[in-house]
């Protein structure tokens, strides 16, 4: 069912002060909690569980989490960072029940983006949502869900109503009325540049050619005065 494992130890001491020297050793805290059972104090190894956050599917996959000889199906419900580092600095797995729905954020992934219409006649996509809060059982917890672009036109739109999403999976929210019924992604036409005003920068050196040209065909700047620059000695 799991396709990761999070191998973690029981946690004796909790608090800022011990939580900053299991840090320092490479062990990172983390807590179990959920199913109407007692949280519990875990330990992670920092290396082990920084490589499986690269992976996207971590962040909607049941979970093993082995510790103290008893394996827990589980999901990454929260993580914190250090805000400077951003270092992972603690971990939240909520024990899961397959008789209880569980509510998920899943990752979005746009599909023939690039050979849909809209794309081909100079239209720019713009993701406006990257992931969804869905609820369903943990068997069926998608690990993202597609969004097919293959028929999107030049300026439309598509919104939560046109997801298709996988059996057994809904979102969290429901859609009541168009109001709540959020664009995804669109495809528009790209900005272009209001040539309309020059630039002032523009303005300023039309206007200085301008005097230069009056000044050039009006008449003639008067002779400087003896000993005010006019001699050809170095000054």
């Amino acid at each position: 069912m799991s396709e990761f494992e999070v191998v973690a130890e029981l946690r004796s001491e909790t608090g800022t002060g011990p939580s900053r020297r299991y840090r320092k050793v490479g062990k990172i805290p983390a807590v179990l909690y959920g199913a109407e059972k007692e949280a519990t104090p875990l330990l992670v190894n920092a290396n082990e569980i920084g490589k499986q956050l690269e992976n996207e599917a971590f962040f909607s996959h049941i979970l093993t989490v082995k510790a103290d000889g008893r394996e827990t199906q589980a999901v990454l419900k929260a993580l914190q960072r250090d805000p400077a580092t951003a270092t992972v600095e603690h971990l939240d797995f909520l024990r899961v029940s397959s008789t209880q729905e569980i509510q998920m954020n899943v990752p979005l992934h746009f599909i023939n983006e690039e050979s849909c219409p809209g794309m081909h006649a100079g239209g720019v996509a713009n993701h406006l949502m990257v992931d969804l809060i869905v609820s369903c059982l943990p068997k069926d917890l998608p690990e993202f869900i597609d969004v097919d672009m293959q028929a999107m036109e030049l300026g439309t739109a598509m919104h939560l109503s046109e997801i298709k999403l996988p059996e057994g999976v809904r979102l969290s929210t429901a859609i009541e009325d168009a109001a709540h019924d959020h664009p995804v992604v669109t495809v528009q036409e790209p900005q272009k540049l209001d040539l309309g005003e020059e630039p002032e920068e523009e303005l300023a050196a039309d206007e200085l050619e301008g005097e230069v040209a009056e000044g050039e065909g009006g008449e003639e700047a008067p002779a400087p005065a003896e000993g005010e620059g006019g001699g050809t000695e170095e000054s």
